[in-house]
This record gives C-alpha cells, structure tokens and sequence, in this order.
C-alpha cells in the first residue's frame, strides 16, 4: 500500500514537470532576416460590421544582436464589433483554400497550453506564438504595434521558428477572423533543415527523460 502511494507521488510529480516548460530566449537568430505575413483581401470568418477584409501585415526581422525578434504589426479596417482582437502564430501555414482552421494550434513549442491564460509580465510562461497574450490585443482601428520578442525565432530548424508558419488574427470569442501566412522578404536563407509542425527537436529532447519516467512509473503502478 505504502508503495502504491509513493509511485503515485511520484507520477503526480513528473506529470507537473512534463506538462510544460517556460519558453528559452533564442539568443542566435539570423540577423537581417526578414519574415512578413500580408492578410489576404477577403476574410475567412465575416461578422457585420466589417467591408472586405482587415487590411495589413505583420512583419519580423531578428533583433540587431540576433537577441529576439522585432515585429511590426500594421492593420487597419478593422470590424466594428467583435474585438478586441488577438492574434497568435499558428504551427501550421495556410493552406491554398485559405482555411484558417487548418493551420491548427498556437505555436507552442515547451507544451504550455492555453487552459490558463498569458501573463504578460511573465512573457517566458506564456506560448511561442501568443504574441497578442504577451504584447497586448488589438483594440483600436488602425493598429499599429512594434515591440521585441525574446521568444520567437527567425532561425531555421528549432520549435520557436515562425518563417513556415502562419499568423492568425481571432475574434475575441476566439473565432477565426483572417490569416496569413510568412514569407521570406530580407536576408539570406538559413541553411538548416526547415523545423517540423510537430513537438519540436528541443523540446522533445527536454521531454523525453520526463516522458521515460513517466512510462515506467506507469508500469510499476500497475504493477502492484
């Protein structure tokens, strides 16, 4: 009995390390190379209020010391009701039909989630891709925004890398308004193999110990 409490101590323990992990600052990006995502002219999901599509871009390029990225975000017509709006880097890029949908979730290499919502003071706990979580939703029209993020990267072949991947402006219901996806538009092109949709080499290599642990915990649990 005393064992079978012990294991499960354990497996509540290694179920808290494994869920997530804060977000590493990428120190090493690509310097001058420049990533844009240019939304569409017409809307994915249309609510009254809007006339044609929201207008805009978001663009990125590596901060000067390759310490983070600097984004630009510029949209205007924004629909009258609905908002405030968020927007988030979604793993998958656009596909030709313009589906929104199917570029699936946020980008969220360290398994964070979205059950709780982003601190904005603590940047680092927050997912990859939640830049409206951490640099604040879109509440006016036009919008304009330029800040710093620590977070993503323009560096080819890890987990926080956006240049495959696609932008995503929601309703504040979470309803998928327009997207867009990145485009090389500076720079050279990275020379490493382009980094996957799923878990992410890093963070996969962060998570195996735990997820080895976790089986054979199962095991022994099962066991007794």
């Amino acid at each position: 009995m005393r064992a079978s409490i012990s294991v499960a101590a354990l497996l509540t323990t290694l179920v808290g390390q494994v869920a997530g992990q804060n977000a590493e600052p990428v120190t090493d990006n690509p310097v001058g190379v420049t990533y844009k995502a240019t939304l569409p002219d017409e809307p994915f999901f249309k609510l009254s209020g809007l006339e044609g599509n929201v207008k805009g871009y978001i663009s990125a390029v590596a901060n000067k010391d390759g310490d983070g990225v600097d984004f630009s975000v510029i949209l205007s017509n924004l629909p009258k009701e609905g908002g405030p709006f968020i927007y988030h880097v979604h793993v998958d890029p656009v596909p030709e039909d313009g589906n929104c949908t199917k570029t699936l979730a946020h980008l969220d290499p360290f398994e964070r989630g979205e059950a709780t919502p982003c601190d904005s003071t603590q940047p680092e706990s927050c997912q990859v891709g939640d830049l409206s979580g951490k640099h604040g939703s879109i509440q006016t029209d036009p919008f304009e925004a330029h800040y710093l993020d620590l977070y993503a990267s323009t560096k080819e072949g890890i987990g926080a890398f956006f240049g495959n991947r696609s932008i995503v402006i929601h309703y504040a219901n979470k309803t998928r308004l327009t997207c867009a996806n990145f485009v090389m538009t500076g720079g050279s092109e990275p020379s490493s193999t382009p980094s996957s949709t799923m878990i992410p080499s890093e963070a996969s290599s962060m998570l195996l110990p735990g997820s080895v642990l976790l089986a054979g915990a199962f095991a022994l649990l099962a066991a007794l």
